[in-house]
């Protein structure tokens, strides 16, 4: 093996080698911002993924860019939905299926409703183009539902935020319940549509009232379960 061969062996090794890390990074911080949320300690990251605070930065200068990384694929998944809604020939089916895939992203990727919800800085000029293409994109969809007589006429696209919060709330206290997830984006989507009040949910979720994980406080101060 030549000197120069030996080089861009060495070379080709540490890119690997950076490329390894920077995806240990991101399966770790997804797991981190599930399990403590995306305001979670860079450190904690760091030491999941197995890697030193100063790799972390080199790969991630900053929380957000970190953050967008390590959702980057479902952002683009919500994006395609919403460009897919516009394109259906039935608008309803269009504005369903775009509800239903934002909340099967919250529901199975437990760190990403905080990521999705998040505002982040409007200084990054690209996402706050983004952001305002996508409120643009929505609102026409909206208009298209109306206008076909199948969404409520007083339907106003932040009603749509009100319900992602609601089922990122669901979502966060009952991550392992897929059924009470589906039935809430039902219930949404029935209380959107104009005429169904009488069309069947799916299942109920196997909770009762002595189960909902409500947390209570002691005189002490202490947060202590109930049920």
């Amino acid at each position: 093996m030549t000197a120069e061969s030996s080089r861009i062996t060495a070379r080709d090794e540490v890119r690997a080698d950076a490329r390894r890390n920077r995806e240990r990074l991101l399966v770790a911080a997804r797991a981190v911002f599930a399990e403590h949320g995306i305001d979670a300690p860079m450190a904690t990251v760091a030491r999941r993924a197995g890697v030193g605070v100063a790799t972390l930065y080199r790969h991630f200068p900053t929380r957000d860019t970190l953050v967008r990384a390590a959702f980057a694929q479902q952002m683009e998944t919500c994006a395609r939905a919403l460009t897919e809604a516009l394109a259906a020939p039935d608008p309803w089916q269009g504005f369903q299926q775009l509800v239903e895939t934002v909340c099967a992203l919250q529901r199975e990727e437990r760190g990403f409703p905080a990521a999705f919800l998040a505002a982040f800085p409007d200084t990054a000029s690209g996402h706050a183009q983004s952001r305002r293409r996508a409120e643009r994109d929505f609102t026409a969809l909206v208009r298209r539902a109306q206008a076909s007589g199948a969404l409520r006429a007083d339907f106003h696209p932040s009603d749509l935020a009100v319900a992602l919060v609601a089922h990122c709330g669901l979502v966060t206290a009952l991550p392992d319940d897929a059924a009470a997830s589906r039935r809430l984006v039902a219930y949404l989507l029935q209380s959107f549509r104009t005429g169904t009040a009488g069309e069947p949910l799916p299942p109920p979720a196997a909770l009762t009232l002595r189960s909902l994980p409500i947390a209570t406080e002691t005189p002490q101060g202490q947060r202590l379960p109930r049920g």
